[in-house]
């Protein structure tokens, strides 16, 4: 991995993917904000929020209702690079619960294409805690191998992969401040990126995230457009 500095084309290869040690595993990080745990043959993602934009449809807001499609392009891709056996969906895969029903037929139908190529576990979050009938497994979380998967962080936990927080961070860049989401652990937590095309994101430095980590433990991993960048936790800024 290099520096947030300009990348060298000899560079471009190391720099699409970085490892990261959790738990006694290792997961490759992608660009996409996705984490493959090779040992387990599994992606990782969090907070698709599939559906978002047809949700805000309802509510009155007249919003292309695409980002369903971008977010199972992206999935597609990253099932086609890892060669994943298995997803693992740590919450808030739907906006709502009635995303469930919501969907177009063209978006339906391309779900359920990835659901029959590969395993799917859907883990239920705060927008999205009833279980479907979509394919796949839906659980409140799940503990394989010494971890434990859910959507919400906890205070105190150790062994804990979550989502929910949409982690991001700002950095200061050739005198430009620069903010992306991004991956953050100290050991006994990780928190995955927001993958959904449409999700928000919190700097890690806000108050969502105060007394979750030892700062002292920390390393963030930043996703830039189609690479990965470590941060030093010195260089945070706020906002």
């Amino acid at each position: 991995m290099t520096s947030l500095g300009a990348l060298r084309s000899d560079d471009r290869e190391e720099a699409e993917t970085a490892f990261l040690r959790f738990g006694g595993h290792i997961f490759e990080l992608l660009p996409s904000g996705a984490a493959y745990w090779r040992a387990e043959r599994a992606l990782l993602v969090a907070d698709l929020h599939l559906e978002k934009m047809s949700s805000f449809a309802r509510s009155g807001q007249l919003l292309p209702p695409y980002d369903t499609r971008v977010t199972l392009a992206r999935l597609e891709a990253d099932l086609a690079r890892t060669g994943a056996q298995t997803v693992i969906a740590l919450g808030d895969s739907f906006h709502r619960d009635e995303g469930t029903r919501s969907l177009l037929e063209g978006d339906r139908a391309r779900l359920r294409e990835l659901t029959q190529r590969a395993s799917w576990l859907w883990l239920s979050g705060n927008h999205d805690p009833a279980p479907h009938g979509l394919g796949g497994l839906c659980l409140p979380h799940l503990e394989r191998q010494g971890l434990v998967l859910t959507h919400e962080p906890s205070h105190g936990a150790n062994g804990l992969i979550a989502g929910h927080l949409h982690p991001a961070t700002r950095v200061m860049i050739n005198g430009r401040s620069v903010r992306r989401p991004c991956f953050v652990h100290d050991g006994r937590i990780l928190l995955l990126p927001a993958y959904g095309a449409t999700t928000g994101s919190i700097n890690i430095l806000g108050p969502a995230f105060t007394g979750l980590f030892h700062w002292e433990a920390l390393q963030v991993t930043m996703l830039g457009r189609d690479r990965l960048y470590p941060v030093s936790p010195r260089r945070l800024i706020h906002g």
